[in-house]
C-alpha cells in the first residue's frame, strides 16, 4: 500500500508541476487584454462563491459579472477564456466537494462529543456509538448509537452485493464474449434503461409485491427484511455491474484471445485463464460501483424497512429489516434537530469514510494489475 500511495503522489506531484508550467506558459503568451477580463472572471466568480457562502442578497451581482465578462472573452478571446473556464470549473468542483467534507464533518462533532467515554484513562470522542447497541431519541438517557444502522448497511450490502455481482458478471461475459452482435446491440442498451429507473420505483414494488409475499410465506410480523431489500438493491445495482463489466471485457486485445485459442484451449478456458484476469481491474471496478450503490442506497431501503434503529435478534436473522445507514437520515431529517440532526450527520460521515476506503480499494487493485499485466485495461 505503501508503494501505491509513492506512486501516486509521484503522479500527482508531475501533473501539478505540468500545469504549473502550462499556466505560465498561458499568462506569458496571452495578451494584456485578455488577462484582464480573465481577471475580472476570477474575481467575480470567486466573489459570488464568497456571497453564496454568506447567503448575500448581493450574490446575483458578480455571478451577472463572471457572465458578462465571460461573454465577452468569448466573443474576442474563445481559446483563452475556454481555457480559463474549464480550469475554474475543476477548481470549483474540488472546492465545492472540500466544503462538503468539512461540512458533514464539522455538523457531527457536537454529538461525538455527547457520546465519548473514557477508555483506560483515556477520553474517546465518540466511541459510545459505536459501542452501545441503543439508539432512543427521545426517553432519557438520551443515546444515538450507529450500531444497529451499520449492521443494516453490512447486510443488505453484502446480499445485494452477492446478487450483483455473480450475475452481472456472468452477464457480462455472456453479451462480451458469447452472445451474437445482433443479441448484444439489444441486450445492452435494454440494461442501460434498467440503470435508469428511480430507486423509488424499485422499492414501491418491493413493498407492494415481495414486501406481502415475504410476510405470508415466511409468517414474520409486519414487511420489511434485509433478505428481500438486499436482493431489490442488488438489482438496481445489476446493471451497473453488466454495463462497465461489459466495457472492460470488450477492452482486451482480440489478438490475446486469439493467441489462447491458437494454443488449443476452448472458448471457457479463455475466458477463465484470459479475458477475466487481464480486465481484471475493470471487472472489480464495476462490483465496487455496485457495492458503493448498494451502500448508498436510500428509497428502496427507506421504504421497505420497518424504520426500527434497532438490532435484529440473531444478529443474521435476514428476515426482519430495520433500518440502514442511509434511511434513518431520510426518515429523520425533517423533523431532527439539536443532536439528533448531528448524528444523522455522523450516519453521513460513515457512509463517506466507506465509500472512500471502497474508492482506495479499488485503485489498489488497478494498481496490482497494473504491475502484474503490464499493462492496463
Amino acid at each position: 500500500m505503501a508503494q501505491v500511495t509513492d506512486s501516486r503522489s509521484g503522479r500527482i506531484r508531475n501533473a501539478v508541476g505540468e500545469q504549473v508550467r502550462r499556466t505560465r506558459r498561458f499568462v506569458d503568451e496571452t495578451e494584456p487584454a485578455a488577462l484582464a477580463i480573465i481577471a475580472v472572471m476570477a474575481l467575480s466568480l470567486f466573489g459570488a462563491l464568497v456571497g453564496f457562502l454568506a447567503v448575500s442578497d448581493w450574490t446575483i451581482v458578480p455571478f451577472a459579472a463572471f457572465l458578462g465578462s465571460s461573454a465577452v472573452g468569448w466573443v474576442r478571446y474563445q481559446e483563452e477564456t475556454a481555457y480559463v473556464i474549464a480550469l475554474m470549473m475543476t477548481v470549483s468542483t474540488i472546492l465545492i466537494l472540500g466544503l462538503i467534507v468539512v461540512f458533514i464533518f464539522r455538523e457531527s462533532i457536537p454529538v461525538i462529543r455527547y457520546e465519548s467515554a473514557t477508555v483506560f484513562g483515556i477520553t474517546v470522542p465518540g466511541i459510545r456509538m459505536f459501542i452501545q447497541p441503543e439508539w432512543d431519541a427521545v426517553s432519557p438517557p438520551i443515546r444515538y448509537s450507529m450500531v444497529p444502522m451499520i449492521h443494516g448497511t453490512v447486510m443488505v450490502t453484502l446480499i445485494a452485493s452477492a446478487v450483483a455481482a455473480p450475475l452481472g458478471v456472468s452477464a457480462a461475459l455472456f453479451l462480451s464474449e458469447i452472445a451474437p452482435a445482433t443479441v448484444r446491440e439489444v441486450v445492452k442498451p435494454g440494461v442501460e434503461i434498467l440503470a435508469g429507473i428511480p430507486s423509488i420505483v424499485y422499492g414501491f414494488i418491493g413493498f407492494t409485491v415481495l414486501g406481502p409475499w415475504a410476510s405470508d410465506q415466511f409468517q414474520t410480523t409486519g414487511q420489511g427484511s434485509y433478505l428481500f431489500v438486499g436482493i431489490v438493491v442488488g438489482l438496481m445495482a445489476l446493471p451497473t455491474v453488466v454495463s462497465v463489466a461489459e466495457d472492460a471485457l470488450s477492452s482486451v486485445p482480440e489478438s490475446m484471445k486469439s493467441g489462447s485459442l491458437a494454443m488449443g484451449t476452448t472458448d471457457w478456458q479463455t475466458m477463465t485463464s484470459i479475458t477475466l484476469p487481464a480486465a481484471f481491474s475493470g471487472v472489480s471496478a464495476a462490483v465496487l460501483l455496485g457495492v458503493g450503490r448498494a451502500i448508498g442506497e436510500t428509497m428502496a431501503a427507506t421504504v421497505m424497512l420497518r424504520g426500527v434503529p434497532r438490532l435484529t435478534e440473531p444478529l443474521v436473522n435476514v428476515f426482519y429489516g430495520q433500518e440502514t445507514l442511509t434511511s434513518i437520515i431520510a426518515r429523520n431529517y425533517g423533523e431532527a434537530d439539536g443532536l439528533q440532526m448531528d448524528a444523522l450527520f455522523v450516519a453521513g460521515v460513515i457512509l463517506f469514510v466507506t465509500v472512500l476506503v471502497i474508492s482506495i480499494g479499488a485503485q489498489y487493485i488497478e494498481w496490482r494489475m497494473h504491475e502484474r499485466l503490464g499493462g492496463e485495461i
